[in-house]
This record gives structure tokens, sequence and C-alpha cells, in this order.
């Protein structure tokens, strides 16, 4: 009996990974020895020069070549020996970027746009944090120029004399990033934290405020925290506004900090009418503990926060802050440091391109003093 069904034929064109499957199968099978590079190039039928090429200058090599070179090196999990590579290179493709904390929102994007920037030019990013504490500042800088990184990116200008000076006796290219106060270096990128700070206060008396509070945190070795109050004292001394002491609260950059100051602000028998916070975290905190007191903002008292992260939009009521362009400055420092590291120097005249502005976004935590000038 004769079966008259049509026959099927695959004409579809076999994948590089459907016509090394069978080498790939005895390899594995035959060893488990760790892949060299040579097996990519045995495998994929190319020489050693041209698979080298593949995997460190994949734009120099034709497109059918880098996909057979890919395809075994996949298949076959070859990981290139970062050692040798940087030994032979003199670089490891690292760049670290050392924070004072990373138990801030604020600093994620900046991380994320950082990462993505350095990522496509060829660059991975190593994190680290000190706490805003100089010694294991100079430790972690340590450690990194210890690894070998490219270069280094340090959030701030303000750094204990013993860490420049161990960058510049290592030769590392260094960017100080996020802040363009209180310094000459010609490598910064970022913002004035006291002019972002002077016209938030100004903002605040444009509300008719005179009783205004300022919450911040430690200065020590922190120029951010250090302008910002400047900033808002020089624009109330301006108008004639004096900030008694006890009004100038340091606490922890967090919830808690803010939620503390707020209670030591109202433990007093004079009370602001303002509050002035050096970061969103700290402004959160104070809203946060407002809401348990049961004094209503802004009609008992105003607050602002510094920052603009994510949270302060959403807040209750949404929070009055400062917009800090994270991820623009993270993206044009990820590509300052590279162009440091590939010998492009950048002068002080260029400065004027790395200067971003930090603008003010008004919500409904900042409201207008009564007539009277007193809390309602």
């Amino acid at each position: 009996m004769v079966d008259h069904k049509t026959r099927k034929v695959n004409t579809e064109k076999p994948t590089t990974l459907q016509i090394y499957r069978p080498i790939f199968t005895d390899l594995m099978n035959a060893s488990l020895k760790r892949p060299t590079l040579a097996d990519v190039a045995k495998l994929a039928e190319v020489s050693l020069g041209t698979a080298s090429r593949a995997l460190s200058i994949p734009e120099r090599v034709k497109p059918k070549t880098l996909e057979k070179v890919n395809a075994v090196v996949t298949k076959l999990g070859y990981v290139r020996n970062g050692a040798a590579q940087a030994l032979a290179s003199k670089k490891t493709q690292t760049v670290a970027a050392i924070f004072p904390t990373i138990n801030n929102p604020v600093y994620a994007s900046s991380i994320n746009a950082l990462e993505q920037a350095l990522w496509r030019l060829g660059y991975q990013l190593l994190i680290a944090s000190h706490e805003y504490h100089a010694v294991p500042e100079l430790k972690v800088v340590r450690t990194m120029l210890e690894r070998g990184v490219d270069g280094l990116i340090l959030v701030g200008t303000d750094h204990d004399e013993s860490v420049y000076t161990l960058i510049k006796l290592h030769g590392t290219p260094c960017v100080l990033f996020w802040s363009l106060d209180e310094t000459n270096y010609p490598h910064c990128i970022g913002f004035s934290n006291h002019l972002a700070a002077y016209n938030m206060a100004k903002l605040v008396l444009a509300k008719g405020h005179t009783k205004i509070a300022i919450c911040s945190g430690s200065t020590w070795h922190n120029e951010r925290a250090r302008t910002r109050i400047t900033g808002t004292l020089d624009a109330l001394a301006e108008a004639g506004v004096d900030v008694p002491a006890p009004w100038i609260i340091k606490q922890p950059f967090s919830f808690d900090g803010g939620r503390n100051a707020l209670k030591e602000l109202w433990s007093k028998k004079k009370r602001p009418t303002a509050l002035i916070c050096g970061t969103d975290l700290q402004a959160i905190g104070a809203l946060h503990e407002c809401q348990l007191q049961n004094i209503h903002i802004p009609t008992d008292l105003s607050i602002t926060g510094f920052d603009d992260i994510e949270y302060a939009s959403i807040t209750t009521p949404s929070l009055t802050t400062v917009h800090v362009p994270t991820s623009e400055i993270g993206a044009r420092a990820a590509k300052k440091i590279i162009d440091l590291i590939n010998g492009k120097d950048h002068s002080r005249k260029h400065l004027s391109k790395d200067t971003f502005v930090a603008t003010i976004i008004e919500r409904d935590s900042l409201g207008p003093i009564t007539r009277s000038g007193q809390r309602r």
C-alpha cells in the first residue's frame, strides 16, 4: 500500500549552534577542563588572533565570523582570563565609584546611569561606601586602587588630604561628582548645593515665613550638607531673618533623623512655622512625625526637602523639594572618567559643560503663613 501523503522537507538553514552541537557534545563529554581561547578558535574554525579580536574588539570582525565565535563561547562557557588580559593591556576595564552611603535612594538613579553608561563604553562599575567616615574612605580608596581599577569617581569635593595624596601618588584618573562647591579641582560634575539651598530659602521667605528652622546632618567632610546650611542662612540673612541656634538641628540623613528633629522642635515653647530639611529622607521622616502628633501640614508647619527622590511626590502632602538631576550627572561622570582614562584631559575652562542646575519643585508641603505671622 502506497502512502500518497506529501512528506514535508525542512528547508530552513541550520543555525550555528545546530552545526556545532555534535562537536560541543563530544568536547564536554570528553573533559570538564576549563576551555581556552585555543579551544574557541579551533571549534569556530578561525585563527587564535581572530578569536581574540572577536572578544576584545568585535567591531573589527566580520558579522558571520563574530556569530560563530560567540556561539562557541556561549556553548563552551568560555570566560576570558581577566588577570592576563589586564596584564597585557595594563587595564582592568573597571571604574570604582565610592559613595558616602548606599542607604539613600537619591544615589540609586545615579548609580544606574553610571553603570549603564560605563557598560556601553566597555567598562564595569565597582561600588563601595564609607558611611561618612574619613578613615574608612581612605581604606576603601586604597582597596580599589589595589584591585587595579582604571579610574575613580568620588561623591562630593571634601575629602581627607590623605585620599587625594594616595590617588595622586598612584596616578589614577579621578572625577568628583555631585557637587561643585568649595573646590578648585578641575574634573568635577555636579551642581551648586549652596545656590540650590539659597533658592529654596528664598521661596520659603516668599511664602511669608520668618520663623524658620533647619534640619541638617553631619558637616564633617561633607560640603554638601555644609553649603546647604550656608546657602539657607545667606538667603535668610539677606531678608533680615535670624535662625536661633536651637533651631539648627543636626540629625542623621534618614527618616528617623527627620522624626527626631521634629520631636526636638515641638518639645520647645517657641516653634517655627517652616522646617527646611537638608534631604528628602529627613523631610519625609518629619512629615510622618507630624501625622503622629496631629500637626497639620502646611497649616501648622511647612516642610521642604532636598533631592526629589521618588517618594517625594507620593507623600501626604506631597513634598516641596530641590530636584537633583541624578541620572544626567551619573551619565556625564561616566563619560568624563573614560575620557581621562584615555588621556583626553579636561581643563577648568570646560567646567561649564559639567555644571548642572538643581531646580525647585513646589508641591503641597509648603504653604503661606497667615497675615498675623502665626501658625493657624
